[in-house]
């Protein structure tokens, strides 16, 4: 085991953008979809806009201007918004909800699996999502996601980045702040993770935003380990 990965037993990973590709998932339901209606419309704005109204959806929440809402609820709400902004007007309350759990079905990474099944075998391997638990179970079922255990926001009625959800994955697991490494692609969920003391892994996910689309893809001396994928981060932590 590398130095980095010293003292870790557990390993909690952001889900959306690290482990599954939300946009080309997304994407694909919607070309999928309007193909099957005959609409014309680019699937991948569609994707960037749904996605673009998770943060401020989850501000209101963490601002008490909305009650607890979990992220399922949080999708319909954007959903309904954006279904106007593109004059889509012929779906069914039934289409509505089985599109709104196209976020149960995203496809993840091609090293994921095996990533996670090598981690696996080192440490306990839990999810540390703003999704909801129903929608990470079923996306763990689609998508063969070998987890030991899913956390979320929602058994934290905490989104991240608020200390609650970090430091109640570790007392959930048992163990003490530094002993749990918080994995993503995203340095701002990584920065506030370490800001409580856990260890912190950066996997690069060049292809969540679109080809060229990435903000941000230099490795940061700031986390404790910088990874390609989770493969990488496999070999880096001794797995």
């Amino acid at each position: 085991m590398s130095p980095a990965a010293a003292g870790v037993k557990a390993m909690v990973f952001d889900v959306f953008g690290t482990v599954v590709d939300w946009r080309g998932s997304i994407a694909r339901e919607i070309r999928t979809l309007a193909q099957a209606r005959g609409w014309r419309i680019n699937a991948a704005k569609f994707a960037d806009a749904w996605r673009a109204g998770y943060r401020p959806a989850m501000d209101r929440v963490a601002s008490s201007e909305l009650p607890w809402t979990k992220i399922d609820d949080l999708h319909r709400m954007i959903l309904d918004d954006i279904l106007v902004k593109f004059k889509i007007t012929t779906l069914s309350e039934a289409d509505k909800a089985d599109l709104n759990r196209a976020w149960h079905r995203l496809k993840p990474w091609s090293d994921t699996v095996r990533g996670l099944k090598r981690l696996k075998k080192n440490f306990t391997i839990a999810t540390l999502s703003n999704g909801n638990v129903a929608l990470l179970n079923n996306m763990a079922k689609h998508a063969g996601l070998p987890w030991d255990l899913i956390l979320s926001a929602e058994i934290f009625h905490h989104y991240k980045p608020d200390p609650e959800a970090y430091l109640g994955a570790a007392e959930i697991l048992a163990i003490k702040p530094g002993e749990l490494m918080m994995v993503a692609a995203h340095k701002d969920d990584l920065r506030h993770a370490a800001r409580h003391g856990l260890k912190t892994a950066l996997v690069l996910r060049p292809l969540e935003y679109g080809k060229g689309k990435h903000p941000d893809l230099s490795p940061d001396p700031a986390f404790d380990i910088n990874a390609r994928d989770f493969l990488d981060l496999a070999e880096q932590t001794g797995a």
